[in-house]
């Protein structure tokens, strides 16, 4: 919102209005040496020189009300005003239905401001009325389907008052307009671990729909961070889901070298490692390997890192081999 704009040339600065003559403006103290002296507008500077006479004073009055909403337009981000503008709708007594369209229209300017969503989420619990919590952050994730604050709002209405029925529709239709828009793969994860469960039916549908969105867009980080989250609550871990695995090692037998993929079968790697698993696909050379395609051809940007998980597996793979040796040792001994 601005201190400046059509409705400056009707303004009446309140220094000049005669129901706030009894009110003398407390003027912004910034001390005797000030680093930084921060231009204000005249009507900016009028409005919260008021704003702080009435704080000192504690007036709470409907006047005070409406200070207060034109000091929120000149920034709607001041913690302070929206505080304070909580306390006079409980002194006051006012009526919440009218402060929720007020917000809403502030939400709508200014859908990145923190405080304005707080503000919402107090009113809607002093009313126990969520019912147009859904459709307000709607909106917003449509103007904008990345807004932390709108997920955010969005998701606490939903645990608090249990508005699960429809959430996972919500979010596959944002999935299926993009499918790398991560929060909707957020709120997904959100909505089965808070609602439906992590039961190895529920796990196998999730697998399932989230390798049919891999196989659309392969090079697709969101999901293949889906997947990795969801594995942590199936019990035959990341390496041992064969619809998975073999899913994986198809991608590769046909081509595809998209740098998640070849993380998310070094991740198997590791898993089958820690398990002991002996596996012939999934081990510690296999594990080096990739690491070397992803430093040197796949994923450079980040060759460091690769470098320094290629160095860990040769040392499973140093382990390995010394174990093999003691192994074949005991064979000849005996």
């Amino acid at each position: 919102m601005s201190d400046c704009g059509d409705s400056d040339v009707l303004w009446i600065p309140y220094k000049e209005r005669p129901e706030w003559s009894d009110v003398t403006p407390v003027p912004e103290d910034d001390g005797p040496n000030p680093v930084v002296v921060i231009a204000h507008s005249e009507k900016f500077e009028d409005v919260y020189d008021y704003f702080r006479a009435v704080l000192q004073s504690n007036e709470k009055s409907e006047r005070v009300l409406h200070l207060t909403k034109d000091a929120l337009e000149l920034n709607p981000a001041n913690y302070t005003v929206w505080q304070y503008r909580r306390d006079l709708l409980k002194h006051l007594n006012t009526d919440l239905r009218t402060e929720l369209d007020y917000v809403e229209a502030v939400i709508k300017n200014s859908p990145k401001n923190y405080q304005v969503w707080h503000h919402r989420r107090v009113l809607v619990e002093w009313l126990q009325d969520p019912t147009m919590e859904l459709e307000l952050t709607g909106d917003a994730l449509l103007q904008d389907p990345k807004n932390y604050h709108a997920w955010q709002h969005r998701q606490w209405a939903i645990k608090t008052f249990g508005l699960y029925e429809k959430e996972l529709d919500f979010v596959d239709n944002l999935i299926t307009d993009d499918v790398r828009n991560n929060s909707a793969w957020n709120q997904r994860y959100f909505v089965v671990n808070n609602n439906l469960g992590w039961s190895d039916l529920i796990c196998q549908q999730e697998v399932c729909y989230t390798l049919e969105k891999i196989n659309f867009v392969k090079n697709n980080e969101s999901a293949w961070n889906y997947l990795r989250g969801l594995l942590i609550h199936d019990k035959r871990g990341l390496s041992g889901n064969a619809v998975i695995t073999s899913f994986c090692e198809e991608l590769y037998k046909n081509k595809c070298r998209s740098p998640f993929l070849l993380a998310f079968i070094i991740d198997v790697c590791e898993d089958a490692i820690k398990k002991k698993d002996t596996n012939c696909f999934h081990n510690a050379d296999r594990a080096v390997e990739l690491c070397q395609a992803l430093a040197t051809r796949y994923d450079k940007i980040r060759s460091k890192y690769w470098n320094y998980l290629c160095e860990r597996y040769k040392k499973y793979q140093s382990e390995q081999l010394s174990n093999d040796n003691k192994t074949n040792d005991l064979i000849i001994d005996e």
